[in-house]
């Protein structure tokens, strides 16, 4: 009985295939994890900075931001490199504190839709989606983002800092 050169390839690509396939939950354990500062860097490549402040102290930057969530969409949606990312934890907008004070929460109403839209780009965006992700903050608690500088954009989040 002659052994068929086409038999043995594939019983070669099943086991390969079976290898891989055994070896891949263990290749997760070895990934980096985002709490590295070199790792965020290395990955966003931007330098990831936080603050955090009252809302009323920003009201005005935020509301300015959020009037401008159309177009920074589409800013978003472009982004793919960036020299600094500074992401502005709004800790009295938090869920925990009862959400945004009024005047911030009638402007996120008015551009609600679009809102949503920003959040979707973020999350569809590898370098926001890790630079808001190093710092724990979901996407749900983007309220705006502001491009004023050239390479640098400021993320507005309606949540307290991790910790």
């Amino acid at each position: 009985m002659a052994i068929n050169p086409f038999s043995v390839t594939r019983l070669k690509s099943a086991a390969a295939m079976a290898l891989l396939l055994a070896a891949a939950p263990l290749a997760g354990l070895n990934a980096q994890g985002l709490e590295n500062k070199e790792t965020v860097d290395r990955i966003v490549g931007s330098d990831v900075e936080q603050e955090e402040t009252k809302t009323t102290a920003e009201a005005g930057k935020v509301a300015s931001a959020i009037d401008r969530t159309r177009e920074n969409i589409g800013a978003v949606r472009k982004t793919s490199k960036l020299d600094k990312v500074d992401i502005v934890f709004l800790t009295d907008a938090a869920r925990s504190e009862g959400g945004p004070p009024p005047a911030i929460e009638s402007k996120i109403e008015q551009h609600r839709d679009d809102i949503a839209e920003l959040r979707k780009e973020i999350e569809a965006n590898a370098l926001l989606f890790n630079a808001i992700d190093s710092r724990r903050v979901q996407a749900e608690d983007v309220v705006a983002v502001a491009f004023d500088d050239p390479g640098k954009v400021v993320i507005y989040a309606a949540a307290k800092p991790p910790g």
